[in-house]
């Protein structure tokens, strides 16, 4: 574990999760590790830990005590994978909670290697996974004008897309765009001032880093994973940092909560009920004493789901 990485939303995470000594559970995004160790000492010998994490220099990171304790198994690869490696270990409907962190981590934009942040000039790269996929600069050195425009909109919400993703092309027929710097440069050629301190390279970065990652179809394929692998009572726990993760959630959840829509013929009673989710609380933010201390939790919200039996 990273001692200088601040794991967000920590104590409210444990607290979602109700752990108990003998239970099996699951941290999507190792990271840095903060979480996973603060559920490891939860467990007692009985209990199990499995996470992942696509990013080979979190699996990297990973202390020697963690990769020594036999509770304890880190997986190399997308989230996805968490149900087939459930079923691996024969434990499907006896996960007892399953957290997921979504987005970018502290460490991946710290690093002025890995073209995460327009802070660094670095290699346009952005992949979580790098020994799989292509960079973005490779991607937006050959993409069609159109699809540079939705993919900036998209998942960015950005207004100017079509400005920018027309640059962008102008930019390449003359010289490709393959650091940070020069994307930056481009875009506040566009988009000169700063609104509400919000750098005018903010919203294109994260369409970018969210599309060639594939995370909003991720998080939509991983959701009813996890209630599949979910004991009865077993817990959901949910953070997103933008509003595009968040309303994948809300809404899986939500949607989950609802019995299933049946012909007014057929009675049902509540026993029957097909609904699979009841949500747990309100979503939560950000303590004020964490907002003081990790300006990354500024954005982070956490929402928590029961499976019903």
């Amino acid at each position: 574990m990273d001692e200088g990485h601040q794991p967000v939303l920590l104590d409210e995470v444990i607290e979602a999760l109700n752990i108990y000594a003998d239970g099996f559970y699951i941290d999507c995004t190792f990271g840095r590790g903060g979480h996973s160790a603060a559920i490891l000492k939860r467990l007692g010998k009985n209990g199990r830990l499995l996470a992942f994490d696509k990013d080979l220099d979190a699996i990297a990171s990973v202390s020697d005590n963690m990769s020594n304790d036999p509770r304890f198994t880190l997986v190399q690869g997308s989230f996805t994978m968490l149900k087939q490696e459930v079923v691996k270990r024969d434990m499907s409907g006896k996960v007892a909670g399953v957290l997921l962190d979504f987005g970018v981590s502290s460490p991946q934009l710290d690093n002025p290697n890995r073209g995460f942040s327009f802070r660094f000039n670095a290699p346009l790269d952005m992949r979580m996974d790098t020994s799989t996929g292509q960079p973005v600069s490779k991607w937006l050195n050959h993409a069609k004008e159109n699809e540079i425009a939705d993919v900036i909109y998209q998942y960015g919400e950005e207004r100017a897309s079509r400005r920018i993703a027309r640059a962008i092309v102008r930019q390449r027929d003359e010289k490709a765009i393959v650091t940070t710097s020069e994307l930056v440069d481009l875009i506040k050629s566009i988009l000169p001032s700063k609104k509400h301190n919000i750098h005018p390279a903010t919203k294109t970065f994260q369409a970018l880093r969210i599309f060639i990652n594939n995370e909003l179809d991720d998080i939509e394929a991983v959701l009813p994973k996890v209630v599949d692998v979910l004991e009865p009572k077993g817990r959901l726990v949910a953070i997103s940092f933008h509003s595009l993760e968040d309303r994948l959630v809300k809404r899986f959840i939500r949607d989950q909560s609802k019995p299933e829509s049946l012909p007014k013929e057929i009675p049902v009673t509540q026993d029957q009920s097909t609904s699979r989710l009841k949500p747990v609380g309100k979503k939560i933010k950000a303590s004020a004493n964490e907002l003081e201390n990790n300006l990354r939790s500024r954005s982070a919200v956490a929402r928590v789901a029961e499976k019903l039996n």
